[in-house]
């Protein structure tokens, strides 16, 4: 077998990765516009707002990544069984992603609606503006409580069309609610159409018609195309424990990777947000916002590779799928590298979006988006080891590699440089994030042991 062929698939084999990839980064780059309409209406109304919104956002940042992993945790075993073409194995996966979506909305009702102002200022110990930030925040969470329902289910059931390979439907449902948000946020943020102007609430009232919108879609869709994973909403607790179970199990050790993820990009956003006024929190979230237009690749290299290697494993294929991994793995770093150009050329977009900020708030923004260009390569990389990982089970390497390297390394580091040091917000985001360079020698070592290399559907 020659090098090319050992690390780099056929034309064939990158053109089938590309065609579940690309479509999921356009649905992505899609909401990530949704996004970043949002932040270009509210930065019109000043500092504060943007600030306020980002902060709450944080809570739903945290629900979201909830959602995905036990989307995530489902998804192991619906790729898996699809690849066996086993459709009561895939009822059962979905079953298990809406019953325990619907529980995650549990503690996001309880954050959102009971005691929204004492979470929200645990983001803004220190920050000089914080009490106008929390009345904006608050306002606007008040709101977000209103489409939780919705994207519990509306996110079970697209995760589910991806994990069949089923990409395009996904991506048509996110061109209209990303419509809809957008004329809903113009409707209500400044008051057209003769309606009230809201601000930021406002702002939270157009995503919760948008998120409405996408879950009826996404109803009709499944009534008529009947997907192999749906089931009659009658039948949702007609579940094998067992398998329930197995499935907790493995999304449990997701879970506290993803969390523990989740927790460690939380605190220190608490602490880049102490290191100023206002100009940094909204200078923070608008990187952030034009990052995700290139962190599209992230969900869709996972999605690929999810999808790929679930796939090959269900039917029994392991040498295939060992020879696949190699190829995913170089496929991924050349797209990270050729996504950290593109990410330095979004830079462009900062004077247009937020000019209307404060030349502190830029400029923080600009420098942010060309520190997170430069590691888009490793986080790439880095993603497709930890989706090849989990597409065979082993769940594990994330819970255990990942979590121990974030838990006393890379949170006790921040937390050093932020007491002992006058260290910026970038200079702090940059040696958190450089541990990651770390990270991906720790998976490399721990794939080589092929505990992934399982066909669970058996």
């Amino acid at each position: 077998m020659s090098i090319k062929s050992k690390y780099f698939g056929n034309r064939i084999f990158y053109k089938r990765a590309l065609g579940i990839a690309l479509p999921i980064m356009l649905q992505q780059l899609i909401q990530s516009m949704v996004s970043l309409i949002d932040n270009f209406m509210v930065a019109g109304l000043g500092d504060v707002c943007m600030s306020g919104v980002n902060v709450a956002n944080q809570v739903l940042f945290v629900f979201m990544i909830f959602l995905n992993t036990i989307c995530m945790s489902g998804g192991i075993y619906l790729t898996q069984y699809f690849g066996a073409n086993d459709a009561e194995g895939m009822k059962q996966a979905f079953r298990f992603k809406v019953i325990v979506a619907l529980l995650a909305f549990i503690p996001y009702f309880l954050v959102c609606v009971v005691f929204p102002r004492q979470i929200l200022s645990l983001m803004l110990i220190g920050n000089t503006e914080a009490p106008a930030i929390l009345d904006q925040g608050v306002a606007y969470i008040r709101l977000m409580i209103f489409m939780g329902l919705q994207m519990s289910i509306s996110m079970s059931i697209a995760t589910s069309l991806r994990d069949t390979g089923q990409v395009r439907i996904p991506l048509v449902v996110s061109i209209v609610a990303t419509l809809t948000n957008t004329f809903f946020n113009w409707v209500f943020i400044y008051g057209n159409l003769g309606a009230p102007s809201l601000g930021v609430r406002g702002a939270a009232i157009a995503t919760v018609i948008a998120r409405t919108v996408e879950l009826l879609i996404y109803f009709a869709v499944c009534s008529k195309k009947r997907p192999a994973f749906i089931f009659m909403p009658w039948k949702l607790l007609k579940v094998n424990k067992s398998l329930f179970i197995e499935i907790m199990k493995k999304g449990a050790m997701v879970l506290v990777s993803e969390m523990t993820w989740v927790i460690a990009e939380t605190i220190t956003t608490a602490l880049y947000n102490g290191r100023g006024g206002a100009d940094v929190v909204s200078g923070m979230a608008a990187s952030f916002a034009i990052a995700n237009l290139f962190f599209v690749a992230f969900g869709a290299t996972t999605a690929a590779t999810s999808v790929i290697m679930g796939s090959t494993l269900g039917a029994g294929k392991l040498e295939e799928a060992r020879k696949q991994s190699k190829w995913l793995l170089s496929g991924g770093f050349i797209l990270g590298t050729v996504m950290m150009f593109v990410a330095m050329g979004s830079t462009l977009l900062v004077p247009v979006v937020f000019g209307r900020l404060s030349t502190e708030a830029t400029t923080i923004c600009r420098n942010m988006i060309m520190l997170m260009a430069v590691f888009m390569p490793v986080w790439i990389y880095m993603n497709v080891q930890l989706a090849i990982a989990r597409s065979g089970g082993d769940t594990a390497m994330g819970a255990y590699a990942d979590a121990f390297l974030t838990v006393f390394v890379m949170i006790p580091l921040v937390f050093l440089l932020a007491i002992f040091t006058d260290i910026g917000p970038i200079g702090l985001y940059f040696y958190v994030k450089i541990i990651d360079i770390v990270r991906i020698i720790v998976f490399h070592l721990w794939l080589k042991r092929e505990r992934w290399l399982r066909n669970l559907a058996e």
